[in-house]
């Protein structure tokens, strides 16, 4: 076989090698891809019930119950269209409180309700740790 001949058939094979592993990473991966929806998104498009996917938006303002177990936390996530009711049983971030974004991932019920296995609390871009918020005040003051 010639030199040529050679460099060909392992181009070929370090090809299909690449493409093999590239199509055995997303089957991998197909099962744990979680899709995003907004309360609004998830009304408009019925996501199917019992497939895993993320849930985000605030959490609306009075709307946060807990159950007498002390652990399940009922609570409905708003984007300003549209409204999901959502039942999440564990700890809570420390950050989760009324009118700030939550993402909940889990499922869509057959009611369209949503119940989470898990919650992300999020903060706004004007967050500021306490440490540093302290020491800017405290050079206010200094300055006067």
């Amino acid at each position: 076989m010639k030199a040529k001949h050679q460099r060909l058939t392992l181009a070929l094979l370090a090809l299909a090698a690449v493409v093999a592993a590239g199509l055995l990473a997303l089957s991998a991966l197909k099962d744990q891809a979680a899709f995003f929806y907004s309360p609004s998104d998830a009304l408009r498009d019925g996501p199917p019930p019992g497939k895993a996917v993320r849930l985000g938006g605030m959490v609306a303002a009075n709307s946060v119950a807990r159950a007498a177990d002390g652990v399940t936390v009922h609570f409905v996530v708003t984007d300003g269209k549209g409204t999901t009711s959502v039942t999440f049983a564990g700890i809570v971030p420390d950050l989760f409180r009324e009118k700030s974004g939550v993402v909940a991932e889990g499922h869509f019920n057959a009611d369209r309700s949503f119940t989470a296995t898990n919650l992300l609390a999020k903060h706004d871009e004007k967050y500021m740790p306490p440490e540093v918020a302290g020491a800017m005040h405290e050079t206010k003051t200094l300055v006067r």
